[in-house]
């Protein structure tokens, strides 16, 4: 084993805690914000602790965050927009990252690079051809409409990082289930998706923040109060506060944190899974 001089042990620690402290510190902010309940308005003053230890800006956030919509509605409305959107793109890209993976055909090759170009495009760049096709529709203005918006921006990372899944699984696998009489259909439910389920589960994990985290296209597609997000109604707040309301800021620290509670649910929920799978492999 490699001896480490002592400079560079200290180098190493110092680095670590430079980067700790870069993620940790603006969520102590946040929390820090949150029970504060000397805030009367947007905080001029600089505190490592709360001046007021409070739970009353919680409690607040808890009533009517948004306008006159309750908690509960918000809550729904951006957990049925995201679990949906997840949904959405792991089954259609999972579909089509099999093709891809599989099988050859025509303008494959292109078909590939388009999918990863529009993972680099801005989602300002679909916001015009999103808004037509959904009005054309008639689903512009409903829940469903924002779940294909959200699903449409995930979907090529969720088709490129399950393709790599399909890819990496040995065609020889599937032969045998083929010669044992296992049709295309069982195999891939037999045997391809229980070996490619971590890469899935990550797939639907990133489709699902970016959901849940996304405020800004979801404005053009939302005209009622009953359809905002919990996403949405953080923004709107931030706005009113910087243009002078009178809403104090601890309602942002503490709706922000409580919005941040089913994210980190489904993760350890996700992480505790996806890491069985991966060290132990199928249970089936």
């Amino acid at each position: 084993m490699r001896n480490i001089s002592v400079l560079r042990q200290i180098l190493t620690q110092f680095l670590f805690i430079l980067l700790g402290s870069f993620v940790l510190l603006p969520i102590w902010g946040m929390i820090r914000l949150a029970f504060d309940g000397s805030l009367r308005g947007r905080p001029t003053e600089f505190f490592f602790f709360p001046k007021e230890w409070s739970f009353t800006p919680f409690l607040q956030v808890l009533d009517k965050p948004y306008q006159s919509v309750e908690f509960e509605v918000l809550l729904k409305n951006s957990l049925l927009t995201s679990a949906g959107a997840a949904l959405f793109a792991i089954l259609l890209g999972m579909s089509l990252a099999y093709a891809f993976a599989r099988f050859r055909f025509y303008a494959r090759k292109q078909g590939l690079f388009t999918i990863l170009l529009t993972a680099f495009l801005p989602p300002v760049a679909f916001m015009t051809p999103l808004y037509i096709v959904l009005g054309m529709l008639q689903i512009r203005n409903t829940l469903f409409g924002l779940v294909l918006v959200y699903a449409s921006f995930a979907l090529p990372f969720c088709i490129w990082n399950m393709r790599a899944a399909f890819q990496s699984i040995s065609k020889e696998i599937e032969e045998a289930a083929f010669l044992d009489g296992a049709g295309d259909f069982q195999t891939f439910q037999k045997i391809t998706l229980p070996l490619a389920l971590p890469s899935i589960g990550i797939s639907g994990l990133i489709a699902f923040l970016m959901a849940y985290s996304e405020f800004a296209i979801g404005w053009l597609f939302v005209d009622k109060a009953s359809n905002v997000t919990l996403a949405m109604s953080i923004y709107a707040m931030m706005q009113t506060q910087y243009s002078g309301g009178a809403q104090p800021w601890s309602y942002l620290g503490s709706l922000a944190i409580i919005m941040s509670i089913p994210v980190i649910i489904v993760f350890l929920i996700f992480q505790y899974t996806l890491l069985e799978r991966m060290l132990f492999g199928s249970t089936e």
